[in-house]
C-alpha cells in the first residue's frame, strides 16, 4: 500500500481514543504532504533542523510533535514549533525547556520519558525518579511547562510477551501518578507503541501511537 492507503487503513483500525502520530523523520516533505492529503494532521520529527525546515514549507495546520533526543542548544528550534515534546528524559532538560518557554511567553506541553527497555542505549527516567519528580512538581509546578503524560519505548525484540510486560509496567506507573495527583488534569497521554508493536501498546492502554515505517516505508535519508 502507498502512504495514503496506509493512513486510511490505520485510521480504520485505531479507536477514537488512540491518536495516530505519523513519524515523518527521514522522509521528504512530499511524503508528509501525501499523508496530509489523506487526512493526517499530526506528524512527528526527531531532529530539530529537519523539524524547522518542514514546519516552514508544509501546511500551517499540521500539529507537529517532537520525539527525538533534545539537546539544550536546540530547544529554541523545537518549543515554538511543536504541540508536544514526547522525549523529556531528565529533570535538567525539563528546567531548560521551562526557562526558554518563560523567556518567550510560551507554554511547552511535554511527556516524561520512562526507561522501560532492556537496551541501555534508550533513555528516560526510572520509576522511582518519576514518582519523586511528579511529587515535587505537584507542590512546585513549573511556570511554563505542562506535564501531559508519559512516553516509553519497548525493547526491540520479537518476544511479544516481553514487550507487553514493558508496556504494562509503564501503564502501571502512569496510572499511579494519575491517581496520586488528580489535580494534574493535563496528565492523560500515554505515548507507547510504534510500527512493530503498536497493537500490543493499544491493548495495554496507549493513547498515542508513533508510526513511521508502516506509513512511509524505510527511511529515505
Amino acid at each position: 500500500m502507498g502512504v495514503a492507503e496506509e493512513i486510511l487503513s490505520l485510521k480504520k483500525e485505531l479507536s477514537e481514543r488512540v491518536k495516530l502520530v505519523a513519524v515523518s523523520k527521514f522522509h521528504p516533505s512530499e511524503s508528509v504532504l501525501e499523508a496530509y492529503n489523506a487526512g493526517q494532521r499530526c506528524f512527528a520529527e526527531s531532529r530539530p533542523q529537519e523539524l524547522a525546515k518542514k514546519v516552514a514549507e508544509l501546511p500551517k495546520d499540521i500539529e507537529w510533535h517532537f520525539i527525538g533526543h533534545l539537546q539544550s542548544n536546540k530547544i529554541k528550534l523545537v518549543v515554538p514549533n511543536v504541540a508536544l515534546i514526547h522525549s523529556v528524559n531528565s529533570e535538567k532538560l525539563l528546567g531548560e525547556i521551562n526557562a526558554f518557554a518563560a523567556k518567550n511567553n510560551l507554554t511547552a506541553n511535554v511527556l516524561l520519558e520512562m526507561h522501560i527497555a532492556m537496551e541501555e542505549s534508550k533513555q528516560g527516567f526510572t520509576e522511582e525518579e518519576l514518582y519523586s519528580l511528579t511529587d515535587r512538581l505537584s507542590e512546585n509546578p513549573l511556570s511554563n511547562v505542562r506535564i501531559c503524560g508519559m512516553m516509553g519505548m519497548a525493547t526491540f525484540t520479537d518476544d511479544s510477551e516481553q514487550v507487553r510486560r514493558e508496556f504494562r509496567k509503564i501503564k502501571k506507573v502512569f496510572d499511579t501518578i494519575k491517581k496520586e495527583h488528580p489535580e494534574t488534569d493535563s496528565f492523560k497521554e500515554l505515548s507507547i507503541g510504534m510500527t512493530q508493536d503498536y497493537r500490543i501498546a493499544i491493548e495495554e492502554g496507549s493513547t498515542c501511537v508513533r508510526i513511521g515505517t508502516k506509513i512511509f516505508g524505510a527511511r529515505q535519508y
